[in-house]
């Protein structure tokens, strides 16, 4: 790997525009509501009960677009009781747009909201020196395992912090998607650092299952528009190559060879596929939801 090339990560304003981009181009928010719509009451059906308070902890929130989706399902399962809503989000700009949704979302005076400038592992840390004992009925861990050290011990720890019937909720990439058949081909050849872990769901399942964590698995199908990432001199394409890739300027600091053979491969069908004259990319996620300890 040559030393011009960087990490994504290393970049937060490059990043965030990326990432806003993939959004745009993906179905991934679309799948991840259509999901919550149609089955997170079932998941969340005994979260609360004969509770006066549910609290919920948000880890990796961002803009908080998710967020108040799921807390809107929690409130219409539970409507006469309040929720605490804790959020671990390292990112400034994504803690001042989840703030911004709040203000002009109405009808939330039945929850409060803390957020936390922080990463998961200052948070496990900050939780682990003050002994807090504060337990949550739902957690969610939504694309940010990706993000961590230590992924089975961050498994072990949040659920531990699961109250009695409490439920982890996790969303990952399918281990049958094309994040998983070009990270395995490349990611070693990629600026991984201490950062970013390239990981899919079926690796997380295999580890609940190390660790015998009783948990249950749903497929959700989705969709990116890739085509323009090979459209020379296309900003948006080189940020969706970025993106793609975890690489900052990745069209320009990467290897002739490698750049051409990544962007080969995402022409394929173990990546892609063509539809309607667009390169469409498999961005297929899983949603894995772990059971409390103590359920």
């Amino acid at each position: 790997m040559e030393s011009g090339m960087r990490s994504l990560l290393s970049d937060n304003s490059r990043y965030v525009e990326s990432f806003r981009l993939f959004l745009r181009n993906s179905t991934e928010h679309q799948c991840m509501q259509n999901f919550i719509e149609n089955k997170l009451a079932d998941i969340v059906c005994s979260i609360g009960n004969g509770k006066t308070a549910i609290n919920v902890l948000g880890v990796g929130s961002g803009s908080g677009e998710i967020d108040l989706q799921m807390l809107s399902k929690i409130h219409d399962r539970y409507p006469g009781v309040s929720i605490h809503n804790n959020i671990i989000e390292p990112s400034p700009e994504q803690i001042l747009s989840y703030k911004e949704r709040v203000f002009k979302t109405p009808g939330l005076d039945h929850i409060t909201f803390h957020w936390n400038k922080k990463t998961s592992a200052e948070f496990e840390a900050q939780v682990k020196a003050e002994k807090q004992e504060t337990k949550y009925d739902f957690i969610h861990m939504i694309q940010m395992l990706y993000y961590v050290k230590d992924v089975p011990a961050t498994l072990t720890f949040f659920r531990s912090l699961l109250a009695a019937h409490g439920k982890l909720l996790i969303i990952l990439v399918s281990g049958k998607s094309g994040w998983s058949t070009l990270w395995k081909k490349y990611g070693s050849l990629l600026p991984l650092n201490d950062l970013c872990l390239y990981i899919t769901a079926g690796d997380i399942a295999d580890m609940l299952q190390s660790l015998g964590a009783k948990h249950q698995v749903y497929d959700l199908q989705s969709d990116m528009d890739i085509t323009e990432c090979f459209v020379d001199g296309d900003r948006n394409g080189e940020l969706l190559l970025d993106f793609l890739t975890e690489t900052c300027d990745f069209k320009k600091t990467a290897p002739t060879d490698l750049r051409d053979d990544i962007i080969q491969e995402l022409r394929k069908s173990g990546c892609s596929s063509m539809r309607d004259g667009k390169i469409i990319f498999n961005n297929n996620l899983s949603v894995i939801v772990v059971e409390s300890e103590q359920a």
